[in-house]
C-alpha cells in the first residue's frame, strides 16, 4: 500500500504551494472562531457540559487533517450526532452525571472503531441502505426534536427534556405561564440577529457577534441576577488523556447506538466532503478512507474526552468559501480553540443559555427538508410514504426505532419492486429499425403473429415467477395467431440458478404450444451463464440475434404467412 494513500497529509504537505497559505488561514481562523459557541451549544445538546464540545471541537481536527482525504471538511460535533448521544446514553444514565459523560466518551471510541472497520474493509457501501427519503425523514425529525427541546433554555422555564415531539409539546404548553421573559427577550434577539447577519452580512460570524454582544449585555447589567442562567465557569486547560471506561455490560448495550451513530456520521461526512469537492479538482475524496479518517478522529479523541463528532456542514461551507485549500486550515481551526481553553473559557463565564439555545435552533431548523417531500409527492409516493413514516416514528418513538423503520420499509420497497419489475410489449416505429413500448409510443406496429418482450431488470429467484406469468399472459392475449415470441436482452444484465430453471421451463412451455422463442441483444455475463448452464443446447446458437430486426426480418423472410409452424433451423440457415 502506497503510504500517501494512508496518510494523505503526506501528500497535500509535500506539494504545498505558499500561495495557499493566506486562504487557510483566514479560514481557519474563521471556522475556529465559529467552533467555540458551536461547540458549547451542540455540547448541551448532548447532555455534556460545554467544555467537552471544546475537546470534540479540538482532537478529531487534528486527526482528520492527518487522515482524511477532504481538504476542506470541517471537523468537530454536530448537532444531529449530539442528540443522538443524548438519546442513547439518557437510557443508560441521568443526563449530566458522571456516568452519562463516561458512557458518551465510551460510545465515540466503540463508533470510531467500527467506522475503522469499516474503512479497512471498504464496508462504506454498507451506508447507501440508508435511502435518501429515510434521511430526509430522519433529518427533519431530528431537526424538530432538537429545536424544540431548546425551549427550556430559550423561555427561561424548567421543561424535562423529551426526544418525543408530543411529549415536548405537552410540556410547553403546560409551562406557558412561566415564562422568564428576560431570558425569552435574549433569546428572541438573538435569533433576530442571527438571521439577519446570515441574509445581509454572511462573511461576518453571526453566532460570534450574539455570544460578545450577550455577554456583555448580561455582564453589564448583571442579568444573571434576574434569573438569566448563564453557562457559569468552564474549566481552563487542553484535555488530558484518560482511557474509556470499558464495561462489557454497557458496551453491549450502546452497541446499537454505536453502530448508528458510525451511519449516520459517516454518511454526513461523506455528503458534504462530495458536495465541496465538485468545487476544487486537485484531489479526489475517498470514501474508505474517509471513514477510516472519521473513525481515528473519534477513537483517538475518545482518549482525550471528545465525545462523537463528524464533518459539519455549515462548518465545511464556511471553510470552503473563506478560502481554504488544505487540512492546514483544519489544524489552524484547532489552535483556536487549544488557545481558547488554555487562555479563553474565563470569558464565556456570563455567556447566557438562551442564546445558545439560539445558535442551535437557527442551525437545525435550517436541516428541515421542505424540498425532497415536494419533488416525491410528484414522481415517486412510495418514497414519499418512506420519508414520512421515517419522520413520523422518529419524531413521535424514538431516533433508533425511526431509521430502523426507515431502513426495513426501503428494503422492503426495494425487493418489491424487483418482484414486480418494469416489462414492456414492443412494436416497430414506422419506418424504421427501432422498437419501443407499445404503451408509450402509441404509433407503433405490432405484428399478429410476433410477441416482442422487454424485461428491465435482472433475471433471479424474486422475479422468474412474475417473467413466467407475464409471458404466458401476453402470449394469450395474442391467441393463436401467435407463432414467434422475441425477448429482448438489452435490458436483462444477468441470471441466476433460478432464472436458468424458468428459461428451461419456458422454453418446455412454448415449444407444446408451438411457439418458437428467440432471444436479442443479450449481453456478455447472459451469454456466459446460458453457456455454462448449457441452456444455450436446448436455446439454439441459432436462435440468438444481435437485433431485434434481425430476428424480424429473418421471420418475415422465411416464414410469414405459413399457418403451420416452421421449424427456425432450416430458414436460419439459409438467411445466415
Amino acid at each position: 500500500m502506497n503510504i500517501k494513500s494512508f496518510f494523505p497529509i503526506l501528500d497535500w504537505a509535500s506539494n504545498y504551494n505558499k500561495d495557499w497559505l493566506k486562504g487557510d488561514i483566514s479560514a481557519g481562523l474563521t471556522v475556529g472562531i465559529m467552533l467555540i459557541p458551536q461547540g458549547i451549544a451542540y455540547a448541551m445538546i448532548a447532555g455534556l457540559p460545554p467544555i467537552y464540545g471544546l475537546y470534540t471541537a479540538l482532537i478529531p481536527q487534528l486527526v482528520y487533517a492527518i487522515f482524511g482525504t477532504s481538504r476542506q471538511l470541517a471537523v468537530g460535533p454536530v448537532a444531529m450526532d449530539s442528540l443522538i448521544v443524548a438519546s442513547g446514553v439518557a437510557a443508560l444514565a441521568e443526563i449530566g452525571s458522571a456516568h452519562f459523560v463516561e458512557f458518551a466518551i465510551l460510545l465515540a471510541f466503540m463508533m470510531g472503531v467500527l467506522q475503522v472497520a469499516f474503512g479497512v474493509f471498504r464496508l462504506g457501501f454498507l451506508v447507501n441502505f440508508l435511502s435518501k427519503p429515510v434521511i430526509s425523514g430522519f433529518t427533519s425529525a431530528a431537526s424538530l426534536i432538537i429545536g424544540l427541546n431548546q425551549l427550556k433554555h430559550l423561555t427561561g422555564v424548567d421543561l424535562a427534556r423529551n426526544n418525543k415531539l408530543q411529549n415536548i409539546v405537552i410540556e410547553v404548553f403546560k409551562h406557558l405561564g412561566e415564562i422568564h421573559w428576560i431570558t425569552f427577550t435574549i433569546g428572541i434577539s438573538a435569533i433576530a440577529i442571527i438571521i439577519i447577519f446570515k441574509k445581509y452580512f454572511k462573511k461576518i460570524p453571526a453566532a460570534l457577534v450574539v455570544v460578545v454582544l450577550s455577554i456583555l449585555v448580561v455582564k453589564i447589567f448583571h442579568l444573571d441576577t434576574y434569573g438569566v442562567k448563564i453557562v457559569g465557569k468552564i474549566p481552563e486547560g487542553l484535555p488530558s488523556f484518560h482511557l474509556p471506561m470499558f464495561d462489557k455490560a454497557i458496551m453491549i448495550k450502546l452497541f446499537p447506538m454505536a453502530l448508528t451513530l458510525s451511519f449516520i456520521a459517516f454518511l454526513e461526512a461523506i455528503s458534504v466532503a462530495k458536495a465541496i469537492e465538485t468545487n476544487h479538482d486537485d484531489y479526489k475524496v475517498r470514501p474508505s478512507q474517509e471513514l477510516i479518517a472519521i473513525g481515528m478522529g473519534n477513537m483517538i479523541g475518545s482518549l482525550f474526552q471528545a465525545y462523537p463528532g463528524t464533518g459539519g456542514f455549515s462548518r465545511t461551507a464556511v471553510n470552503d468559501q473563506a478560502g481554504a485549500r488544505t487540512p492546514l486550515a483544519a489544524i489552524i481551526s484547532a489552535l483556536v480553540v487549544a488557545l481558547t481553553l488554555l487562555f479563553l473559557t474565563p470569558v464565556f463565564y456570563y455567556l447566557p443559555k438562551a442564546v445558545l439555545a439560539a445558535i442551535i435552533m437557527v442551525a437545525v431548523f435550517g436541516l428541515l427538508d421542505f424540498t425532497m417531500p415536494k419533488q416525491l409527492l410528484a414522481y415517486s409516493k412510495r418514497d414519499l410514504m418512506t420519508l414520512n413514516i421515517t419522520l413520523l416514528i422518529t419524531a413521535t418513538i424514538g431516533i433508533k426505532e425511526g431509521i430502523l423503520t426507515g431502513t426495513v420499509i426501503s428494503l422492503v420497497m426495494l425487493i418489491y419492486k424487483s418482484t414486480k419489475p418494469h416489462i414492456a410489449i414492443l412494436g416497430n416505429v414506422p419506418n424504421t429499425h427501432f422498437y419501443r413500448n407499445k404503451n408509450r409510443f402509441k404509433d407503433v406496429t405490432i405484428d399478429d403473429e410476433i410477441l416482442i418482450v422487454r424485461f428491465d431488470a435482472q433475471l433471479h429467484f424474486a422475479n422468474t415467477t412474475y417473467f413466467k406469468d407475464k409471458l404466458q399472459e401476453f402470449s394469450a392475449e395474442k391467441g393463436k395467431k401467435l407463432k414467434l415470441i422475441i425477448i429482448d436482452g438489452e435490458s436483462l444484465n444477468s441470471l441466476d440458478s433460478s432464472a436458468v430453471y424458468a428459461l428451461n421451463e419456458i422454453l418446455d412451455y412454448f415449444k407444446k404450444q408451438n411457439i418458437e422463442i428467440v432471444f436479442t441483444g443479450l449481453k456478455g455475463p447472459v451469454r456466459d451463464t446460458i453457456n455454462k448452464s448449457g441452456l444455450i443446447d436446448k436455446i439454439g446458437y441459432d436462435r440468438c440475434f444481435m437485433s431485434i430486426q434481425e430476428a424480424v426480418d429473418c421471420y418475415e423472410m422465411y416464414c410469414k404467412g405459413i399457418n403451420k409452424p416452421t421449424k427456425f433451423e432450416k430458414f436460419i440457415k439459409e438467411s445466415r
